[in-house]
């Protein structure tokens, strides 16, 4: 049988199939009759029923008008960004491990610590060399600790600095170049939380660990340790930043106590505690005082700033006049340092220190008998060093 005669047979069997259920089937939907009326109970049910028309057709009837068949079903263009389509699958096979070990969780602490240490070194080398100089080498120990406690109302500081130097050059023996101790403890207490101005106390004790001499003489020592040795003790104001970076120090009410306990030096009243009564002869009659009190106005102020990344600047200044015997002659000292830091441990140092005090007397002038004719002037003190080397800081 040819193909269109088949492909004819089967449209029209299809259009049978489909077609006669409309012309054979009979018509379940009954005729439209309208009623009289109908009673419909209303809300709320106190009040009296209404009369409401309805249509007689079955409750169960469903009338279609339209029957849509699809061919194929269109793709859906616009799918929403939080529909998940797929199954999300986590994998760990491109996961590195932490560059950092995990950190515990530590109480926060109102207590600041300083440890650092640090050693320079300066060197000088000549071999054959024409213009002249001697080789010598320099160094420099230092070491600074701090603990510092600062919460509401309270404000304690607490420091220790240590320094010793030495130098060695050629054809001389060791000599000494830098010997300082020094204990810092301030307490403030404020009223509130926003001012930076503290009710103060403060006290500081400097000296020295070794004797000193004025070289080349090596016999007759010009201090030792605890001589001298400095106290301060007092009461006033301070002002201490949020950054602890600046602080300026006020007392109206200090103490001052110079310790000479080497007897010999103080028997010559060094720095300036009363010295020895001696006979005709040159016999003591009365040993020298070891104690020197004085009573007067104190002003300290610290303050360190980094300038640049690798520039810091720390400078430090003491003011001290006495009310009792000497108001007005002020004692100075000031130390002015700059540092340039290479690395986290290679740093060079740049320091200026500057003393000023009209008890310490220099150019003593004796006679032939040994006897004091000028006991000598007070004169401006200067030191400047410059120093590499390394520091450590834990």
């Amino acid at each position: 049988m040819p193909k269109n005669t088949i492909r004819k047979i089967t449209v029209a069997l299809v259009f049978i199939l489909v077609t006669t259920p409309f012309i054979f089937a009979q018509d379940s939907i009954p005729p439209k009759k309208k009623v009289d009326s109908v009673i419909v109970p209303s809300i709320p049910p106190k009040r009296k029923a209404d009369t409401v028309v309805v249509d007689t057709l079955a409750i169960d009837t469903t009338i279609v008008d339209t029957l849509v068949i699809r061919r194929r079903q269109e793709r859906i263009k616009n799918i929403k960004k939080g529909v998940a389509l797929n199954t999300s699958v986590i994998s760990f096979k491109k996961t590195k491990p932490l560059d950092e070990g995990y950190s515990k969780f530590q109480m926060p602490s109102f207590w600041q610590k300083i440890n650092l240490l640090g050693l320079n070194f300066s060197e000088a080398a000549f071999v054959n060399w024409n213009a002249g100089g001697t080789t010598s080498i320099t160094a420099l120990a230092n070491a600074r600790f701090e603990r510092n406690y600062k919460f509401r109302y309270i404000s304690w500081e607490n420091y220790l600095e240590m320094r010793y130097g030495v130098n060695l050059q050629e054809g001389q023996k060791l000599r000494k170049t830098e010997d300082a101790v020094r204990i810092s403890s301030t307490f403030g207490y404020r009223r509130d939380t926003i001012s930076n101005w503290y009710y103060s106390a403060k006290a500081n004790f400097n000296t020295q660990f070794s004797d000193g001499f004025k070289y080349p003489d090596r016999e007759n020592a010009v201090s030792r340790p605890l001589s001298p040795g400095y106290f301060f003790l007092g009461a006033g104001a301070s002002y201490i930043s949020k950054e602890r970076r600046f602080n300026l120090y006020i007392s109206p009410i200090t103490q001052k106590a110079t310790l000479v306990l080497d007897q010999n030096l103080a028997d010559k009243g060094a720095f300036g505690v009363q010295k020895a009564i001696l006979d005709a002869d040159g016999n003591v009659l009365q040993e020298g005082e070891n104690v020197f009190l004085e009573l007067g106005f104190l002003i300290t102020n610290s303050w360190e700033s980094q300038l640049y990344k690798n520039m810091g600047v720390k400078h430090r200044l003491s003011l001290y006049t006495d009310y009792l015997q000497s108001f007005g002659n002020v004692d100075v000292d000031w130390e002015l340092n700059v540092e340039l830091r290479v690395n986290e441990y290679i740093v060079t140092q740049i320091g200026t220190h500057l003393i000023y005090d009209d008890d310490i007397l220099f150019d003593e002038v004796r006679n032939e008998e040994g006897t004091i004719t000028d006991p000598g002037e007070p004169r401006l003190q200067f030191k400047q060093v410059l120093g590499v080397g390394v520091s450590y800081n834990f």
